[in-house]
């Protein structure tokens, strides 16, 4: 399968929404590509966020990877979060996602990063194989908290 990676925009949405909201279904939430289409809007809109999106040849979109922008106290550096890395279940097994996170650590890289940062479900086995085959490291010295506001 021949694909691009790029950086996308705003113009892009009707390829993003149905990508974004299959993400969030296999994440457990309802389809909803109204607020989908409204939450990635306002990233775009607020410069919010990078998304960068793997098409095939006619342009079809095949996947995505989203950025937010952080910073790190200790090292004094910016660091992106790595939030959100979906690929169609058409795409899979060609490639695709580690094209996605290949291009996001060299958009990191370029812009200065320090570091890029992602989480996964603990039972999420394939994407954990993905991201240990191409260099990423198992935190095991910190405990990750949260707080449902």
């Amino acid at each position: 399968m021949r694909f691009q990676v790029r950086p996308a925009s705003i113009h892009d949405l009707d390829t993003l929404v149905p990508l974004f909201d299959g993400y969030r279904q296999f994440y457990r939430q309802a389809s909803d590509p109204v607020r989908a289409r409204t939450f990635l809007a306002e990233r775009f809109e607020h410069l919010q966020s990078v998304i960068l999106l793997a098409c095939d040849e006619q342009g079809a979109g095949l996947g995505f990877v989203q950025l937010f922008p952080l910073f790190s106290s200790v090292r004094t550096a910016r660091i992106y979060l790595l939030n959100d890395l979906f690929v169609a279940q058409v795409a899979r097994r060609q490639g695709v996602a580690s094209a996605l996170l290949t291009a996001a650590a060299d958009h990191a890289k370029a812009l200065g990063a320090a570091r890029l940062w992602l989480q996964t479900e603990q039972v999420n086995a394939p994407a954990q194989a993905l991201y240990e085959s191409l260099g990423w490291q198992r935190d095991n010295d910190f405990c990750d908290y949260g707080l449902t506001l």
